[in-house]
């Protein structure tokens, strides 16, 4: 479906002027924030990578569930994809974090509720994509790894919740987080605009990995085809 909207060319376009555009407000749009200074521009760019990162495995667990359900070839390929694009936006959820709470909480990393969640959360895309390259049998590994992708995503929730339902060190939410929370409306700007230039990476990644992993059955079918050794009319 997204081949049919955006050609390539024109999608990869299209993603580096957004990221551009999403540079520019973070860096020069928003305004600074009164407590934390510079650092906490950090959050243009770990808030809507953790959001990346949820959609990717909401994408993954939609593409097990059709897999499993109709053994759908496309949906474990979107499943597949999506699962490996995931782990670099849940990675640099996990790299920004500590990177941002280093000068502001004075500790690189704590085992609470947000962040432990979230450290499983990229255990999980690992998981699943270690089970994808390492079993020998694809059929096998398709269906172990669908199993993974459903019932993993169990953990999205528990992330997004994590500090609603419990004391954290975590900041408790500035969005949608109820009485007292907000944000400037050129931060909440910055943050849509990021978000979009993430999200649109992240279709263009996807996209790119999925013709990818096609090319790849299209060539280990071809293999399969050919001859296992040189015929006699070859070797004459």
């Amino acid at each position: 479906m997204i081949q049919k909207i955006f050609h390539p060319t024109v999608h990869l376009v299209v993603t580096l002027v957004w990221m551009v555009v999403a540079l520019f407000m973070i860096f020069l749009y928003a305004p600074q924030e009164l407590m934390m200074g510079e650092v906490q521009r950090i959050f243009y760019i770990h808030l809507p990578s953790a959001w990346t990162a949820f959609v990717a495995y909401l994408v993954i667990f939609l593409g097990s569930v059709g897999y499993l359900w109709k053994r759908s070839q496309e949906a474990d390929e979107w499943a597949q994809a999506a699962g490996e694009v995931g782990f670099v936006f849940c990675s640099c959820v996990l790299v920004t974090g500590p990177l941002w709470a280093k000068p502001v909480w004075g500790i690189w990393w704590t085992w609470d509720a947000r962040l432990t969640s979230t450290f499983v959360l990229w255990l999980l895309f690992v998981s699943y994509s270690m089970l994808r390259s390492y079993l020998v049998n694809p059929a096998r590994a398709a269906s172990l790894a669908a199993v993974v992708g459903v019932i993993g995503f169990v953990d999205v929730p528990i992330v997004y919740m994590s500090i609603r339902w419990w004391r954290t060190q975590h900041p408790q939410p500035v969005i949608f987080g109820g009485e007292g929370s907000g944000l400037d409306p050129r931060m909440w700007a910055t943050v849509l605009v990021s978000f979009g230039a993430f999200f649109c990476l992240f279709l263009y990644l996807f996209r790119q990995r999925i013709w990818l992993l096609r090319a790849e059955r299209e060539l280990s079918a071809l293999r399969r085809r050919l001859p296992s050794r040189p015929s006699k009319e070859w070797s004459d």
